[in-house]
């Protein structure tokens, strides 16, 4: 096979993961293209074959794309959903709840965890609003607490610091994973599958990845061949 269509959320942070798949598949050889999509399109677009891989999704969240002879392979990074704050946050004296839309669901079980959340106004904003909305809680003098999915860029350049044992998940585990269509098994190399199985990212590269893009206006394959080379992270 000569040639792999990735999709991947259309999102800074899911284009620069499949950027730095890319790399390992073009490293083997291969061609790669990109198509965005929308949550809801996914799975419409590796049914039709439409895409041979998405780059990636989260399980278990996202169980029901892997099914129909399709595979989920690999372990991309591992999301985590926890309490966060402004790093001169005032410890105690939160003035709000900051809740990213994606994280809603989770907002119930952190206020019975923590106290403290109760009594706090629950504001909700789109993930795309995110750093602005820190940016401007600093700027203002505001202490709120944020419920914010990681990897993020957010947590890159140090303006939100995760709270110690505030992990929102209750202890379960969630793994970014390459999914394949229906067929791609028998159709591709079987040492780029194990390359793509064994590729590991790990929150810390992709919280950079997603900086680079989302921030830096960096393009996503820009970004992904800076971690090839060992220039996103500071040394």
């Amino acid at each position: 096979m000569s040639h792999l269509a990735i999709g991947h959320l259309y999102t800074a942070l899911h284009a620069a993961c499949a950027s730095a798949v890319a790399r390992v598949v073009e490293a083997n050889g291969v061609d790669v293209s990109y198509v965005d999509l929308s949550a809801d399109e996914r799975e419409e677009a590796l049914a039709r074959h439409d895409i041979d891989i998405l780059v990636s999704a989260w399980m278990p969240q996202d169980d029901a794309l892997a099914h129909e002879g399709r595979e989920a392979i690999g372990d991309l990074y591992q999301p985590q959903l926890a309490l966060s704050v402004l790093k001169d946050a005032k410890d105690g004296a939160y003035t709000s709840f900051i809740v990213t839309e994606e994280s809603l669901s989770y907002v119930k079980a952190a206020q019975e965890q923590h106290q403290a959340l109760k009594d706090l106004a629950v504001e909700t904003i789109g993930e795309g609003a995110l750093l602005d909305r820190v940016q401007q809680a600093h700027e203002r003098g505001e202490n709120p607490v944020f419920a914010v999915w990681q990897p993020h860029a957010a947590f890159h350049d140090g303006l939100l610091i995760e709270l110690p044992d505030s992990n929102l998940l209750q202890g379960q585990s969630v793994s970014a994973q390459i999914i394949l269509r229906d067929g791609l098994r028998d159709e591709v190399d079987e040492d780029l599958l194990d390359e793509m199985s064994i590729m590991m990212l790990g929150t810390r590269v992709m919280n950079a990845l997603d900086y680079a893009v989302s921030v830096q206006g960096k393009d996503p394959e820009e970004a992904a061949e800076a971690w090839q080379r060992g220039r996103l992270l500071p040394r």
